[in-house]
């Protein structure tokens, strides 16, 4: 039976050293040809990763900057914020408007009689309560005929109506205990009204909660009655909000005023004070394109741009190393066909001239230069100045398809899409990672077919030096004892 790992025994050799150094310098140009190519292709497909990644933020931001909307939006501004806020959409025309805001609209909010307790038993029937067009029914039995009880069903019923009842207690006793009724409903004819009905089965007197306010002109609350001050009254009625846009007295049944100026909301705040009213002081309206939000889609192009530039520049970057013989390290995509024909093509079209009409040509027309480094820079005076003088032509420029954003954005597509340059290059490179590892799992197998070979060969080669030294031993030993042989003394 063969001993493994023990080798030499005939020869005196390290068999298993010299088998080692053997497959090791017929494995080593191999396994380093093997290393270089994965090093490199490994870097330049995380390279390519990069480019792709950069190419893609660019691309969105084309994309973002491609689209008329954003010259379209309106910005609306309020001379007093504390009396209303606006918003506008692109229907806005813009303009400066003088806006009076005279009263808000409110809604109706009641407190019916007093009682002594809220707990007390008042009586049986049906209470329907109104306010405007919606109303509410709530049956009051045996079960919930107390405040406590009729309140509970208010709010259980009035949910989806809008209405909600609370119970506010007077301390001192004067005013009892009242049922305040609420409503969500604003505008003018929506105040609550209670109406009672009953049977001759019900018992007690809920008609005590009945109750229908007539609306003063003025709209003012009712006053506490210092005679009886558990009388029903009116805290607050339903009232439109009443305004005017340059003089044109308008009102609205909430605080929220659309469409008195087309594309404009008005949302209100506060009435102004007396004395700016009887002044007839206005509050000024504004509404302008959206001139900041183009600027700072702009910027957002030049510094994706910028940021493109730079990560294409570390990706083809090749720094000097110490001393004449030194070799320079080369980024992962130093000379590579796909950036250089990239690279090409986009600054070519940066330098490229519209074809439409209009005095914006190229870029620089809108203070965008390209710097000595190849990034680029906006010019903050000459863009506002575009943006001033040519607002309506810079759209034209920037968006469509036949806008700078839309002919840049035509230089990347080959690359970035599914089945474009970059997935072919990155498919590829990722078949020759896959192929190292294949040659490696090859070069595995054949090195110990010869690690195998060789050591049968040595230990054959042992064994028969094994045998021949047995062999001239034997002899040796047979011819010192033949008779007449003298042994001469060392």
């Amino acid at each position: 039976m063969a001993i493994t790992g023990i080798t030499g025994i005939g020869s005196g050799l390290d068999i298993k050293g010299i088998v080692d150094a053997l497959v090791n310098a017929e494995a080593a140009p191999k396994t380093a040809q093997l290393s270089r190519l994965e090093k490199a292709t490994t870097a330049r497909f995380s390279g390519l990763g990069q480019f792709r990644s950069a190419l893609s933020d660019f691309q969105n931001v084309l994309k973002d900057l491609n689209n008329p909307a954003i010259f379209e939006k309106r910005s609306a501004s309020s001379g007093k914020a504390d009396v209303f806020s606006v918003t506008a959409t692109s229907k806005a025309s813009a303009g400066n408007y003088g806006v009076q805001v005279f009263n808000l609209a409110q809604t109706s909010k009641v407190a019916l009689r007093g009682v002594d307790s809220p707990s007390d038993v008042i009586g049986t029937g049906t209470l329907t309560i109104n306010a405007g067009e919606k109303s509410i029914k709530v049956d009051v039995t045996e079960a919930n005929n107390s405040l406590t009880g009729i309140r509970d069903a208010i709010n259980a019923a009035g949910k989806s109506s809008g209405m909600s009842a609370t119970i506010v207690n007077d301390p001192n006793g004067d005013g009892g205990a009242r049922l305040v009724l609420s409503s969500s409903e604003s505008g003018t004819g929506n105040d609550i009204n209670v109406a009672v009905a009953t049977g001759p089965d019900d018992s007690g007197d809920l008609s005590v909660l009945a109750f229908s306010p007539v609306v003063p002109d003025d709209f003012q609350p009712d006053p506490v009655d210092p005679v009886n001050p558990r009388e029903p009254r009116v805290i607050s009625y339903a009232r439109d909000a009443n305004l005017a846009i340059d003089g044109i007295l308008l009102s609205s049944a909430n605080n929220k005023v659309e469409g008195a100026i087309e594309g404009v909301t008005l949302t209100l705040k506060s009435a102004q004070s007396e004395e700016d009213v009887a002044k007839a002081n206005t509050v000024n309206l504004n509404i302008s394109e959206d001139r900041a939000g183009v600027k700072s889609s702009v910027k957002r192009f030049v510094d994706a741009y910028n940021k493109l530039m730079g990560t294409v520049g570390s990706l083809t970057q090749v720094t000097p190393v110490g001393g004449d013989d030194g070799q320079p390290l080369a980024a992962a995509l130093v000379g590579d066909a796909s950036v250089r024909t990239f690279m090409s093509s986009i600054r070519g079209e940066l330098g490229s001239p519209a074809s439409g009409p209009g005095d914006l040509r190229i870029l620089s027309n809108i203070g965008i230069s390209t710097q000595r480094d190849g990034t680029l820079k906006l010019d903050d005076a000459k863009f506002d100045e575009v943006l001033g003088e040519n607002f309506d032509q810079l759209a034209g420029f920037l968006t469509g398809k036949d806008g700078v954003m839309a002919r840049l954005e035509s230089k990347v597509r080959p690359y970035t899409g599914s089945d474009g340059i970059l997935e072919s290059r990155t498919t590829a490179l990722q078949n020759t990672l896959s192929s190292v590892d294949d040659q490696r799992l090859e070069l595995t197998r054949r090195v110990a077919k010869l690690e195998t070979r060789l050591l049968a060969q040595f230990n054959a080669m042992d064994a028969t030096i094994g045998q021949l030294t047995n062999t001239s031993n034997y002899l040796t030993g047979v011819l010192d004892n033949l008779p007449g042989v003298v042994k001469k003394d060392s």
